[in-house]
């Protein structure tokens, strides 16, 4: 591959600017061996191509502008962003998706006010996002989707004990598909929440916090006459509510104990409501379920941190529980793009409301090894784990991370600075009837760096290594695991500059 980037930013204290622009080009990914897996070779005779993922180049062009006002008691901005891009799919070769958006934004936020409260902070933005499929030299199918956002939030006065904010957030979604192969009807969605997070020192040793929002949100799908999306003929309501709660103790200058405990609820969204076809982006028959309800889940988890000058870390352990859990499930059938059964289809998954279980735990530790004349050292550890059940089944639920294990061994000497990177992950076999599993893996990654001033700017030269080993690498959350690998052996040099 091939990337460039700029930055530029400017002040004068009340002024700011800031500009950026990058492109960057990229062939087929190099991977080590085939592309396809074992899995999917004997489901569709034979492995492919051999080491390169077909219809994975293409480019990508952004950039971005963006000026602000500061004065004592704050600051206002505005910003634009532009991206283009156009790549292949690895899940059809013969398809390419040309995409482009555009983003503008406002910020600003007023402080030290009189009255019942101190600060009001403000966003907003506008969001022009279009994608098209195209196949053959044709346009297939156009995905667009323009949208707005606003947030507003207050911090009060301290109440008591209480200091914290309230607000509110709307925003609206309209998205059309136009063309043969849209998997999704036209819809539009409008969301309102009202929130509020109160925090407060009980004792010298205990911090409490506390949380709520209420979200209302309503869906409203237009088929077109569309017999494939009949069923999205009315539109969907949800009125959704959530709470949480958290807790630090500290136990010694060193230790202390973090637990949050929190209700959520998430209304469906349209793909979840009313998709029905071929997606092409991943290879799958997607179905969705107009009669979904809610999704409900209490959570809670427990962390033991630690920070004595040489360590710095926690160890935890999370739980939840889902009343209704929405997932993307293989249905076991195979079907064409008319959504008939076909032997030679491609998988069709249903997104389904499940009773589920989520349980695991997460680690990391920052070790300082020392400091001498040949620079200071560091070591970087970190694991996690997540098991997750369809409780409706017993089965596992599909695209769960398995067993990661990461290290990292890190040196700075004046302007020099290198890591050392290995991260291991235990092969996923706890997954349900209709999904296939993933061999386990070690990486080892490796980059070195050089800081040096030109100018009035200072710059970093690189060099960075991925997948030195070049492992296959599947991704078990990945759909596209069978068909797309990460990449294989990668080394990136370049300069980078800072203003």
């Amino acid at each position: 591959p091939r990337s460039s980037a700029g930055k530029l930013e400017a002040g004068n204290g009340s002024f700011a600017l800031h500009l950026d622009a990058s492109a960057r080009q990229f062939n087929d990914l190099k991977i080590p061996g085939y592309a396809r897996s074992r899995h999917a070779a004997e489901s569709e005779n034979g492995p492919g191509k051999n080491g390169r993922l077909g219809n994975s180049d293409g480019r990508q062009d952004s950039g971005a502008v963006g000026g602000s006002y500061t004065w004592d008691d704050g600051y206002a901005g505005l910003s634009y962003s532009n991206s283009d891009s156009n790549y292949g799919s690895p899940a059809e070769q013969d398809v390419r998706i040309r995409m482009q958006q555009e983003h503008y934004a406002f910020a600003s936020e007023i402080r030290n006010l009189q009255g019942p409260f101190t600060s009001v902070k403000l966003d907003a933005g506008y969001t022009d996002y279009e994608h098209r499929e195209i196949e053959g030299g044709e346009t297939g199918t156009t995905f667009k989707n323009k949208g707005y956002e606003a947030r507003i939030e207050a911090r009060h006065q301290a109440m008591g004990p209480f200091d914290g904010i309230v607000g509110a957030q709307v925003s609206r979604s309209e998205f059309s598909a136009l063309g043969e192969e849209a998997f999704v009807p036209q819809t539009d969605t409008n969301a309102g929440a009202l929130f509020i997070l109160e925090e407060m020192q009980a004792t010298e040793r205990l911090k409490l916090s506390l949380g709520g929002r209420l979200e209302h949100t309503t869906v409203d799908p237009d088929g077109k006459g569309n017999a494939r999306f009949a069923k999205a003929n009315r539109s969907s309501s949800f009125t959704a509510g959530s709470l949480s709660s958290g807790a630090v103790y500290t136990l010694t200058p060193i230790w202390s104990l973090a637990a949050t405990l929190g209700y959520t609820e998430r209304a469906p969204t349209f793909y979840e409501l009313y998709a029905n076809g071929a997606h092409v982006a991943t290879g799958t028959y997607e179905v969705g379920d107009a009669k979904l309800s809610k999704e409900k889940a209490v959570a809670s988890d427990l962390a033991l941190r630690f920070d004595n000058g040489t360590h710095k870390g926690s160890v935890g352990v999370f739980y939840s529980h889902f009343s209704n859990y929405i997932g993307l499930l293989n249905s076991g059938r195979t079907l064409n793009d008319e959504g008939e059964e076909d032997a030679s289809g491609i998988p069709e998954y249903t997104y389904s409301g499940v009773r589920a279980r989520f349980v695991g735990f997460e680690a990391q530790d920052h070790w300082k090894l020392g400091e001498s004349a040949y620079g200071k050292f560091a070591l970087e550890l970190s694991g996690d784990y997540t098991r997750a059940t369809n409780l409706d089944t017993g089965e596992a639920l599909p695209r769960i991370a398995p067993l990661r294990l990461n290290s990292g061994l890190l040196w700075e000497l004046d302007r020099w600075q290198a890591r050392i990177d290995v991260q291991h992950a235990a092969g996923q076999g706890r997954v349900p009837a209709n999904e296939s599993g993933t061999d386990g893996y070690t990486t080892l990654g490796a980059s070195a760096g050089y800081r040096f001033n030109l100018g009035g700017s200072q710059w970093l030269a690189f060099v960075d290594g991925e997948n030195l080993t070049n492992q296959t690498v599947r991704y078990a959350s990945s759909i596209l695991r069978d068909i797309a690998p990460a990449p294989g052996r990668s080394v990136t040099v370049g300069l980078r500059p800072t203003f």
